[in-house]
């Protein structure tokens, strides 16, 4: 019941925070923390029992490390179905981090109506956490709507000037794709029910469909929409921009760090494992795409000059990298694709809280009215540079790691790919020589001389988090490809034993 526990514990903290930021948004900073603190503890035991598992020589244990099943609407086959393998234990553990980031980089930031802020800040990490570990299709609709209701409001209330436009933007998108995994969620329930005679939103139970046919792959195009929109990738990647740039600092943390991944996740867990013979043929087409996200992303990053804007741009372009090893649908591949979403879950967090911490001091995002900033904040500039490298894949941090894991296993499906792919680490150097060109060396602007407060204690904890999690994840990938390893064969022969992956 742990993964429950987490969830009802975050939900309890933000109605708590609600609460108490009526009175003081000290109290309602520190609720926050302390949901936080109290969902970490009860998910521990299961990211010890996931290292031990992943320690045995000969583990019997079942590639569930966390499961509970509650009657919900039965007469429809719907439970409350929760299960956690070592894929969703990583996600769910990256989840919390990033949550103590958000928080962190709240803390002087959002002075308006804290309360709300940290109801939705807590509401959706409690999204996230339930589409990590919800594996009844019903309730894994409703947590991914629950991502969006806060994180729209995060948006649209604390955002900057153009919010109300890139708050609808980000709505729109992902609302339509929702609903249309909505409706090839149902059909898929329907057709099993046709073979079956019994009606059931369990994964378990859906992995039994006969999807093949025409009918299958029109299914899995509604949920690979839905999950591309939000990973995203072209041509549905134009919502992302705007969202970064006018979300505060917490809210892009959110969305580059964890929402994302969200889009991968379910890329991963539904598309090979309930459609694999779609799948298989969509590939060639999916790769594409990939490669497309991949090299337009970096080319548009290179003509930004709002530097939030421009790290938007690159999330697209790591993300791309993500739908080619999922595609590649091989172990290499896979593991690598699960490096490269936390690496770029901690690089990009990292990116964005300093960014906002520059417009914090400088009141701008404009590359070009900054400018000779290491001399008045070099802690601050040393850390940027940090995340910028870790970004452009710098071997010994994770970023490397896990682009050059998917290359290799996307060279061992589609070689051409592959090497097309490539380019985007020859481009990622370039655009972060951009921002620390433009940013923190030359010669210092009249807007970048307006203030030289450099880091303080709670920014400083923040950041040496993410370097901490980059170095050790570029340094000892084991300790997560060891974590994640059952769950990857478990989902390779789903996908495999009907022909589907490689």
């Amino acid at each position: 019941m742990q993964l429950i526990g987490v969830i009802i514990s975050l939900l309890a903290a933000g109605f708590l925070a609600l609460a108490l930021g009526q009175v003081s948004a000290k109290a309602a900073r520190y609720s926050a923390l302390a949901g936080l603190v109290v969902a970490t503890v009860i998910f521990f035991p299961v990211l010890m029992l996931a290292i031990t598992d992943a320690n045995s020589v000969a583990s019997t244990n079942s590639v569930w490390l966390a499961q509970a099943s509650i009657d919900w609407i039965p007469r429809f086959g719907i439970h409350w179905l929760f299960a956690a393998d070592g894929i969703a234990v990583v996600l769910i553990a990256l989840t919390l981090v990033l949550g103590y980031i958000s928080l962190l980089s709240a803390w002087n930031e959002i002075t308006e109506r804290c309360g709300l802020f940290y109801f939705c800040l807590l509401f959706t990490l409690a999204g996230v956490v339930g589409v990590f570990s919800a594996l009844d299709l019903f309730l894994f609709f409703v947590f991914w709507e629950v991502m969006l209701i806060p994180m729209f409001l995060i948006i649209v209330i604390w955002g900057h000037e153009n919010r109300y436009y890139a708050a609808l933007k980000f709505f729109i998108y992902t609302q339509a794709s929702s609903l249309l995994m909505l409706l090839a969620m149902l059909v898929l329930v329907h057709m099993h029910w046709q073979q079956t005679g019994m009606i059931s939103f369990s994964w378990f139970d859906l992995l039994e469909t006969d999807t093949s046919g025409s009918l299958g792959f029109w299914l899995m195009l509604g949920f690979f929409v839905a999950f591309v929109v939000k990973l995203p990738g072209v041509p549905v990647h134009n919502w992302l921009p705007d969202a970064h740039t006018q979300a505060p600092t917490p809210g892009s943390i959110l969305l580059a760090g964890i929402l994302l991944k969200t889009g991968a996740y379910g890329l991963l867990r539904f598309i090979f494992p309930l459609f694999p013979e779609a799948a298989a043929s969509f590939t060639p087409i999916a790769m594409i795409l990939g490669v497309i996200s991949v090299l337009y992303a970096a080319k548009l990053a290179f003509a930004q000059n709002d530097i939030k804007r421009l790290i938007a741009y690159a999330s697209i372009s790591h993300m791309g990298f993500v739908t080619l090893g999922i595609f590649a649908w091989n172990m290499v591949s896979l593991q690598g694709t699960l490096v490269q979403m936390v690496a770029h879950g901690l690089s990009s967090a990292g990116l964005f809280a300093i960014a906002g911490l520059l417009q914090q001091r400088l009141h701008t995002r404009a590359l070009d009215q900054m400018g000779g900033l290491w001399p008045q904040i070099p802690r601050l500039s040393a850390l940027m540079m940090f995340f910028a490298i870790a970004a452009l894949g710098l071997p010994g941090l994770g970023n490397f790691v896990g682009e050059f894991m998917v290359l290799l296993g996307t060279f061992q499906a589609n070689p051409l790919a592959a090497i097309l792919a490539a380019l985007g680490m020859v481009l990622a150097p370039v655009y972060a020589l951009i921002i620390l060109q433009k940013g923190f060396f030359g010669e210092a602007t009249a807007d970048s001389k307006t203030s030289s407060d450099d880091l303080v204690s709670h920014e400083i904890l923040m950041l040496a988090i993410l370097v901490v999690g980059l170095i050790v994840l570029g340094f000892w990938p084991g300790l997560m490809t060891g974590l994640s390893e059952r769950g990857m064969l478990d989902l390779m022969q789903l996908g495999i034993a009907t022909g589907a992956g490689g």
